[in-house]
């Protein structure tokens, strides 16, 4: 599909001398301490989506790597589990500070991977930071109910054990800050980690791997990169992994859940999303238009929190969009490498780059406006116009199905009964916002959307201690603060007799 005619975006492109990606890991999977090579001599190829060219290779994981890597980790895990919540928080805080100290190799390493612009490789980098020392010390301060006689002449003491082996599946769109949010609370909560990441985005996890070797436990971390069929159907299945925990799609989740289920093993599901952003007549239209170009197009929109879907009141639905697409049409699109002022990169595959071009030529064939963007730009690379549709109708299947590109849909909407019910219309419940001046309104409405999340008058904002989470198809379990701790862990009861 080419560029339409309201087309305001070009991509910015590196110089022709741009030195290519030098910092490589190791090739191989990461077990019981170090790189070792795989059963197999398949090999996937790791592609820069920005200029198409094949920056590395991974080993296509087996069966057999990843029963090598759980063994490493039961092993592992009988010390480990054992240590104290301090020696558990000087190893995280150890690894908080490996991560600083080599911030630009990972963010250099992260953009190359992923396409994204640097400043969001850069704020990977420091949340994945801070995410290791939140848990570092979140470790140390669990409570439960106080030890007491709860029956007469028996003491009740409850305690707090890890659950053992953990089995991870990360996606590609954060790569290292998703191995981050499940690598620490789970670490910090005494397990030992099988981890695999996406094999579109690996090489930022198997960095990571490289500069810990030798600094912390052997065996407590282990990565086998691979397909999921392959790789993720096992850990799912594993019967020595006692838990897994999913950060993907929806039928990612499913999937896991289901073969999960044949050995009642736990599952932590944080899957896709489709956040309203619902913004009332008395909202700062100028703050929500700006708040819906930041949360709606950071990261390309491939973030299961993004701000894709808006309902404006439809008395200052015409201004919204008005500042919506001029704050839209100031977007830099470009390669990573093109400049620090890049804020759109391109989308981080071919398949996935397909995915959302089709979307758009089905919203353009079922008569939506484009009111700015709308289309594919030329390669190399899977760049698309950051995109927004006005004036789409109630019920539009784009606002029901998650895209997860540069798009943003804006639709009207009557009464507060009506904007309620039409955000909570659709499978997903990650995410949602709310824009008003009106202290009613911003205490009433969150209350009444399914979401796990809703921000008032901000949109993607983060911190490591309150959970993120969703409702109905986006899963269950929660990942950062306490409520992470909770999830990857298990409460056991004594009970003590002591009467006569």
């Amino acid at each position: 599909m080419a560029s339409t005619e309201i087309s305001r975006f070009t991509v910015r492109r590196p110089a022709p001398d741009q030195v290519p990606v030098a910092d490589l890991p190791p090739v191989g999977h990461f077990i019981g301490g170090s790189f070792v090579q795989g059963s197999s001599t398949e090999v996937i190829d790791v592609v820069d989506p920005a200029t198409e060219k094949v920056l590395g290779s991974v080993p296509a994981g087996t069966v057999q790597d990843v029963d090598s890597a759980v063994a490493a980790a039961v092993e592992a895990q009988k010390s480990w589990g054992a240590t104290t919540p301090r020696e558990r928080s000087e190893v995280l805080s150890r690894i908080a500070d490996i991560v600083e100290a080599n911030r630009e190799v990972l963010a250099v390493l992260e953009s190359a991977n992923t396409g994204k612009p640097r400043s969001v490789a850069d704020d990977d980098i420091s949340n994945t930071v801070d995410t290791f020392r939140f848990m570092a010390g979140a470790g140390r301060t669990l409570t439960s109910l106080a030890a007491g006689d709860y029956a007469q002449g028996h003491t009740s003491v409850i305690l707090r054990e890890p659950v053992g082996v953990v089995g991870v599946i990360t996606p590609w769109n954060y790569p290292l800050l998703m191995a981050a949010w499940k690598i620490a609370p789970i670490l910090a909560a005494g397990n030992s980690v099988v981890l695999k990441p996406s094999e579109q985005t690996p090489l930022s996890t198997l960095k990571l791997a490289e500069l810990v070797a030798g600094q912390i436990p052997d065996g407590i971390v282990n990565i086998v990169s691979g397909r999921g069929r392959t790789v993720g159907q096992r850990l799912a299945e594993h019967p020595d992994i006692a838990l897994v925990a999913v950060t993907g799609s929806v039928l990612s989740g499913q999937a896991v859940a289901e073969t999960a289920s044949r050995s009642v093993k736990r599952v932590h599901l944080e899957l896709g999303g489709k956040a309203p952003v619902v913004v009332f007549a008395d909202a700062d239209l100028g703050a929500a238009a700006t708040g819906v170009r930041n949360a709606g197009f950071w990261n390309g929109g491939q973030d299961c929190g993004a701000a894709c879907r808006v309902l404006v009141h439809e008395s200052v639905a015409e201004k919204f969009t008005e500042l919506l697409v001029e704050e839209v049409g100031r977007l830099v699109v470009g390669a990573p490498a093109a400049g620090d002022d890049v804020e759109i990169g391109p989308v981080v595959s071919r398949p996935h780059f397909e995915r959302v071009r089709d979307a758009l030529a089905e919203a353009t064939a079922a008569g939506l406006h484009a009111a700015v963007g709308g289309g594919v730009l030329d390669g190399p690379g899977y760049f698309i116009e950051p995109t927004v549709f006005s004036g789409v109708p109630a019920g539009a299947p784009i606002t029901q199905h998650e895209i997860f590109g540069p798009v943003v849909t804006v639709e009207s909407f009557s009464t507060t009964d009506e904007a309620v019910a039409r955000a909570n219309e659709t499978p997903y419940g990650l995410a949602a916002s709310v824009w008003t001046q009106d202290a009613g309104l911003s205490l009433d409405v969150p209350k009444r959307l399914d979401f796990g999340t809703v921000w008032v008058n901000s949109h993607l904002v983060f911190a490591n201690e309150a959970p993120w989470g969703g409702f109905k198809g986006s899963g269950y379990g929660r990942d950062l603060s306490l409520y992470a701790l909770d999830d990857f862990s298990r409460t056991k009861h004594v009970m003590i007799n002591h009467g006569a």
